[in-house]
């Protein structure tokens, strides 16, 4: 109990004092035994919680069964293809890979969704398309497009590392051709999508095609340039620029789609903003000291059985126009989407937005990588009124700041401007020892490594302000490029490295809610040691972490603030609260936590047989495949379950469920399915395998499990050997009262 104990002390409350909770019961439950039924029945009803949790690998506490049960009753376990909910529940496929929608289809890899209701019942669905997976890609583009795209030839044309730098290579070259082909096809898969539904006389969800509906994809713009995307704000006059450091592409600051669309927030006003996070996947992602891109030929395309990347290569995109967040109106027919460059250019995740009357607008969101840092932008004006469209041009102008959180609970705000002090993250304070800042010699750009403090000491001798490391030939343009070298601009003035900052969520009291999702180092650098630590202050530390953060007097534009630790992913027998990796979250309207895990694919039930190797206890990522597939779980902020976690559905295989999205009456959770079948790719006349796990009880006694596991995946048509499709569900429960 050691994970609710903390919550407890998170709430500054006690057990005893929590007043008991009115939500209403649910019977049943998806796949436990009968007699398992009966207890979790009746601590349903005696709780109050409204559904009866879903049977994960591990066992769990609120399970209420003693060590030699738990044993019992998992000694095996089947996993299945499916999305398993709790007995009462259902849900829908509203749309699918492949879908029509306006002039184009539904992409790949659907991730955050936004519903903005116009009228009750109905309006318009806002959906990211983040990357491809290559593998199943491929190996389903012909089923469902019933087309060919010259894969094979174009593999047997890259050099041994599968790569080809398309970008020169004469226009008339026959290869050149192949690989556009290839390319737009990957890049129209991403993006966003907006379709429009309703919710019909029996409480189903349908499409009603508007004309509205359209897609944004990764290549609008490039034939028809009333689809172009805009810009705001200081990154614009670089784009404008005339003798830039780096590469031209000749488009002024008019840009060519928008693509690794990952999380992402929905504004009062009803407009949605959408998050381009792994945008090194298709573009080079380091800039020039004044801002400006590499040439294209930084990231060639690369073509292998797993992965197709670098799409933008051979189309000439600038590489400093990603990784921006993207604001459209998806009333707006004709509104393709406007990057706004205050709010920074970073491998974003996650928008969190307070706006409140009679004072400035804030914006939350998080660089989704090892060692990424968490933001704040904060805008020059006042909001007015919350609900107006106007308050879109707020985003225009403000300031960027970055999180620096002390390991004594409290934090403060670092602008990133000109007159900011170089005082660079140290790589002993991190995990992994590693800090990449903005190269010293500037006339090169990029970025450089750095592993001791002493190389630290030297960078900050030669460089005082961000005005110093930037260029421009006026502060605007400097500004621009800072904001377009936002994450190691902020490493370079000491914001703090975190844990994969991975959503950022406002409550409507102001509490902001931070999803870290792993504290494992890696290429790109670590998280900081003093801070995010393990149940028992163990770094690195894998599983994750959900925080919570509260500014100064409750004022968004606050330049200091307090945080505390709510929850701590990893397997409960550590102190951990029964998931691992959490990713996003949605808070439903009595204030309870939806969440969601972002286990890697590579992980997910990978065999665990012993815990023990070369003599060597196993840890971190080596032990993710106990938690099985990823899932989505419920942790209730209020009444006598405060602090539990509870697991309310697991996802099909090799997948990830995001984007969690509440409708206005809490009946329906919009969710998408990303990914299934990534690792495997379809699943064979319904193939399974036989896997060992060494796991624990709740009290730490340790069992062996064999697990059945599906290999591929057939979802969401779970036909044997159709291929699996990237979709988003509706889910409700049957009886169409709200799920919680």
């Amino acid at each position: 109990m050691t994970s609710r104990r903390n919550f407890l002390l998170f709430l500054g409350t006690s057990a005893s004092s929590l007043s008991l909770s009115s939500l209403t019961t649910n019977k049943g439950n998806y796949s436990l035994p009968l007699e398992f039924n009966q207890v979790a029945q009746a601590a349903t009803r005696n709780s109050g919680l409204p559904f009866s949790p879903v049977t994960v690998p591990l066992p769990l506490e609120i399970a209420g069964i003693d060590s030699t049960e738990q044993m019992a009753r998992y000694k095996t376990y089947e996993v299945l293809d499916d999305i398993v909910l709790p007995e009462g529940f259902e849900y829908q496929v509203i749309a699918a890979w492949g879908d029509p929608v306006g002039d184009s289809r539904f992409g790949y890899n659907n991730d955050y969704i936004s519903f903005v209701e116009t009228v009750p019942n109905e309006g318009f669905l806002t959906i990211n398309f983040e990357y491809i997976s290559g593998k199943a890609w491929m190996e389903s583009y012909q089923i469902i497009m019933g087309k060919q795209l010259p894969f094979a030839e174009v593999k047997a044309k890259a050099n041994d590392e599968g790569e080809i730098d398309a970008f020169v290579l004469d226009d008339d070259n026959p290869l050149k051709t192949q690989i556009k082909e290839i390319s737009r096809e990957g890049l129209i898969d991403q993006g966003i999508g907006i379709i429009s539904v309703r919710r019909n006389s029996s409480g189903k969800w349908e499409r009603t095609y508007s004309k509205r509906d359209r897609r944004i994809t990764g290549i609008s713009g490039l034939d028809n340039h009333r689809q172009s995307l805009k810009s705001t704000g200081p990154a614009t006059t670089v784009f404008n620029k005339k003798n830039k450091l780096g590469y031209e592409d000749g488009l002024g600051d008019r840009i060519i789609g928008t693509f690794q669309n990952c999380a992402g927030g929905t504004t009062p006003w009803g407009t949605v903003l959408s998050a381009e996070e792994n945008v090194q996947d298709q573009i080079p992602e380091v800039v020039m000291a004044d801002g400006s891109s590499m040439s294209p030929s930084a990231t060639p395309l690369i073509i292998n059985d797993r992965d197709v990347d670098g799409r933008a290569n051979v189309f000439g995109l600038a590489g400093n126009k990603y990784g921006w967040m993207v604001e459209v109106n998806p009333s707006n027919y004709r509104d393709y989407g406007t990057k706004h460059t205050w709010l920074g250019r970073y491998r974003h995740e996650a928008f969190g937005i307070r706006a409140v009357e009679g004072t400035k607008l804030a914006v939350y969101s998080g660089c989704d990588r090892r060692g990424g840092h968490l933001y704040k932008f904060v805008s020059t004006d006042v909001v007015k009124n919350p609900n107006s469209k106007r308050n879109s041009r707020l985003f225009e102008k403000g300031m960027l700041y970055g999180a620096k959180i002390n390991p004594d609970g409290t934090g403060e705000w670092i602008p990133l401007t000109l007159s900011t002090e170089i005082n660079p993250v140290k790589p002993t304070e991190i995990a992994g020892n590693l800090v990449k800042l903005p190269n010293p010699d500037r006339n090169a750009g990029g970025v450089t490594n750095f592993t001791s403090d002493r190389e630290i000491a030297q960078y900050k001798s030669k460089f005082k302000t961000l005005g110093d490391l930037y260029q421009g030939n006026n502060s605007e343009e400097k500004q621009g490029a800072i904001l377009i070298d936002a994450h190691y601009a902020a490493s370079a003035v000491g914001v703090t490295c975190t844990a994969r900052p991975e959503d950022t969520i406002v409550a409507e009291d102001g509490t902001l809610f931070i999803a870290f999702t792993s504290g494992s180092p890696g290429s790109d650098g670590g998280p900081d040691l003093s801070v995010f630590k393990g149940p028992d202050a163990e770094t690195p530390y894998e599983y994750g972490w959900l925080f919570k953060l509260q500014e100064t007097n409750s004022d968004p534009a606050a330049l200091t603030f307090r945080w505390s630790s709510l929850k701590t992913g990893g397997e409960p027998a550590k102190g951990g609260a029964g998931f691992a990796n959490p990713d996003n979250i949605e808070v439903d309207r009595n204030g309870n936590l939806w969440i969601v895990t972002d286990m890697s694919t590579s992980k997910q039930n990978q065999p665990v047989p012993t815990r023990t190797e070369n003599g060597k206890a196993l840890s971190g990522s080596s032990l993710t495949g106990v938690f099985g597939n990823n899932s989505l779980w419920y942790v209730p902020m209020s009444g006598n379950l405060a602090g539990e976690t509870y697991p309310f559905a697991i996802g099909p295989m090799e997948c990830e469920m995001t984007g969690p999205f509440l409708s206005q009456d809490q009946r329906t959770l919009f969710l998408s399915v990303q990914h299934p079948g990534e690792r495997n790719g379809i699943r064979q006349d319904m193939a399974t395998e036989e896997r060992d796990f060494e796991l624990f009880t709740t009290d730490g006694t340790p069992f062996m499990q064999q697990r059945q596991v599906p290999l591929g995946s057939n979802w969401p048509s779970k036909r044997a050997n159709q291929p699996p499709k990237p979709a988003i569900v509706a889910i409700t429960k049957i009886d169409g009262n709200a799920l919680a």
